[in-house]
């Protein structure tokens, strides 16, 4: 039997007066979820009534489709304008809450990593004392790397090196010393430049890391002397470690400087007493001195690799860690602490 239209069409006017008096009652958006449910769900109010839709007659089906589509457009509008009205309530409580005159939240401040401060303070330094911060790639050919440096290939201190091949003549630099080749092929003397940046060798403990920071210095002109390197190198150290700190010299061997050296500083930690109190320093070991970088007189060879008159040309190089000046001057123990990235570490540098 045919579902007679009016009283469909009746029932749906009804569907709407229902939804539009409990509207008023809702008060969360929880109570908003279960009207919707109850009117606009798939075992809703609204679907129990399109049941009737296919007993009736084919003339009357068109009429009650639309009718049908036009109640639960009503309905649709009257939920979703009690949840507009429910939010705004919502956010003029929050704002009636709000204290205008309370401090604000201090928002929480990063710090620059301690290797990241280390390095711009030794480049300070040096910019004060005339030379110029240089950078490069970091992937180098075997020639800047080591030939120029007087290390031609069978030379034993490759070994030394832990090198990390990308070609047989293609590397990841073990130092940034090719910066000083690069910087002197590209100007005349007098030069004066430091070369921060990242260096690669296949080691790691508790003391070296596959990938670790340095910093070469070089200064070519007529005349520079052991004397030169001696002052410029002792006013860095007590410019980074304190005016009272001691410095020494010993004689070293690097391919691309001769004569060479090492310097070492009195022990931080001890003073360069070799013990603290009754207990023996754990840094320098009783020594009173620790090791820092390494330098020397720039080899003849090199400045004939870049074209510069070694019978008129001299000057110095040196060399350091950036890790190993912050463990210093930071005094931290353990090298990999600078790249596990443990905030408890990082934030004591603020």
């Amino acid at each position: 039997m045919a579902k007679d239209i009016r009283s469909f069409l009746e029932s749906l006017d009804d569907l709407a007066r229902a939804c539009e008096e409990r509207r008023g009652q809702v008060s969360s958006l929880k109570d908003l979820e279960e009207l919707r449910v109850e009117f606009l769900g798939r075992k809703g109010r609204l679907a129990q009534c399109m049941l009737d839709l296919p007993g009736m007659s084919a003339e009357d089906k068109p009429a009650a489709g639309r009718k049908a589509n036009e109640i639960k457009a009503v309905l649709t509008e009257i939920i979703e304008g009690r949840e507009r009205e429910l939010a705004a309530a919502e956010a003029g409580a929050a704002l009636s809450r709000f204290d205008p005159t309370l401090p604000g939240r201090r928002p929480q401040q990063g710090s620059l990593h301690p290797v990241t401060l280390v390095t711009q303070e030794i480049c300070d330094v040096f910019a004060g004392l005339g030379f110029d911060v240089v950078s490069g790639p970091e992937v180098e050919s075997d020639w800047y790397n080591f030939e120029a440096l007087n290390i031609p290939p069978e030379h034993p201190a490759r070994d030394m090196q832990d090198t990390l091949y990308v070609s047989e003549s293609i590397v990841l630099r073990t130092h940034t010393s090719p910066l000083q080749v690069r910087t002197m092929l590209a100007r005349k003397p007098p030069v004066a430049v430091v070369a921060p940046g990242k260096v690669y060798r296949r080691d790691s403990d508790i003391t070296h890391t596959p990938m670790f920071h340095q910093i070469e210095g070089l200064l070519a002109d007529r005349k520079v002397s052991m004397g030169d390197l001696r002052g410029t190198l002792t006013a860095f150290v007590r410019a980074v470690f304190g005016a009272d700190t001691r410095v020494r010299f010993r004689p070293s061997f690097f391919p691309f400087t001769e004569p060479s050296a090492e310097v070492d500083i009195s022990c931080v930690l001890c003073g360069g007493k070799g013990h603290v109190g009754s207990e023996p320093c754990r840094v320098c070991k009783r020594t009173g001195w620790v090791e820092i970088l390494g330098c020397g007189m720039v080899d003849p060879n090199v400045f004939a690799a870049v074209g510069y008159d070694p019978e008129e040309i001299t000057g110095f190089a040196f060399g350091m860690g950036v890790e190993r000046v912050a463990m210093l001057k930071y005094g931290v123990n353990d090298l990999r602490m600078f790249f596990e990235n443990d905030v408890r570490f990082l934030e004591q540098f603020a």
